[in-house]
């Protein structure tokens, strides 16, 4: 295990477990690798991401901060918010590798590191954990209202996950959810199993967790959540990729993302000294 990244410029935390692979960047706090030992890869990485300072990354768990998409009103830049574009403080690792197989990484950022930002003015203290383990991964990421005003606040832990093919899987979870459709502009309720059979841009009014069938490699994910009011769906399908610099034409057909997220009308609102606390928990099932 060490804190260097080697294949790209990027520092971070990587570990190799028997044939599995853990792996998180101090950019962002940005997990990209999840690999238990004697399994296939659970996140998804683009074989064309930047792999440079302050450019976003694409694949694994972005984390979305302090707002999702362009916010509420649809005017914040950068997109998704600019926490995962600067370099967070890796302030604990604890590492029983050789034990149980279990890595446990934690990152800082606060209003200090990222100077002003004109679209949220607000100071804050940021913290990450991830808890990489045999038998799953788990994510808590922490919010604190550290200023005397009320901050506004959404965002996502935006993960992306490898499928053997998009179109034959199946999330269970969300039967009679509603949900906002990007692609259309409409509010919908889901009925029976979400299946892909197009660009799929939904945001889900649902708190439970989802189980994503995978029939090509043949296992299933259980997906949990706490903190969270929406479960986001995504996949770019054939335009969306081909167009996107950072994604490789076909690339679609082998990921999905299932984010826990606060966003839309679901924003919150910090209180001063409030903190706000958002966990993901990945299981291999």
């Amino acid at each position: 295990m060490e804190h260097e990244i080697t294949e790209n410029p990027l520092r971070g935390v990587e570990a190799t477990i028997g044939s599995g692979h853990y792996g998180v960047f101090d950019q962002g706090a940005h997990v990209w690798s999840w690999q238990p030992d004697g399994a296939a890869p659970v996140l998804w990485m683009s074989a064309k991401s930047w792999f440079a300072d302050g450019q976003p990354i694409r694949g694994g768990v972005p984390i979305c901060f302090p707002w999702f998409g362009n916010g509420r009103a649809g005017d914040q830049e950068p997109g998704h918010g600019f926490a995962r574009l600067h370099t967070w403080h890796l302030s604990d690792i604890k590492d029983t590798l050789d034990r149980d197989g279990r890595l446990l990484v934690e990152y800082t950022l606060d209003n200090a590191m990222t100077g002003q930002q004109p679209d949220w003015p607000y100071r804050y203290e940021a913290r990450f954990v991830a808890k990489f383990t045999p038998e799953y991964l788990g994510m808590t990421l922490e919010v604190t209202n550290t200023g005397q005003s009320h901050v506004p606040l959404d965002g996502a832990l935006h993960t992306y996950l490898a499928v053997g093919d998009v179109r034959k899987v199946s999330v269970s979870g969300l039967d009679g959810a509603e949900y906002y459709d990007k692609v259309t502009g409409q509010t919908e309720t889901q009925s029976g199993d979400v299946t892909i059979t197009g660009e799929t841009d939904r945001v889900y009014r649902s708190t439970g967790e989802v189980v994503l069938d995978d029939p090509v490699l043949g296992r299933k994910l259980v997906i949990a959540k706490s903190g969270s009011a929406n479960t986001v769906i995504w996949n770019p399908w054939v335009d969306k990729s081909a167009a996107a610099p950072d994604f490789g034409d076909d690339e679609w057909q082998g990921m999905i993302c299932i984010e826990a997220a606060n966003a839309l009308a679901d924003q919150l609102t910090l209180r001063p000294g409030e903190t706000h606390t958002l966990k993901q928990r990945i299981t291999l099932a």
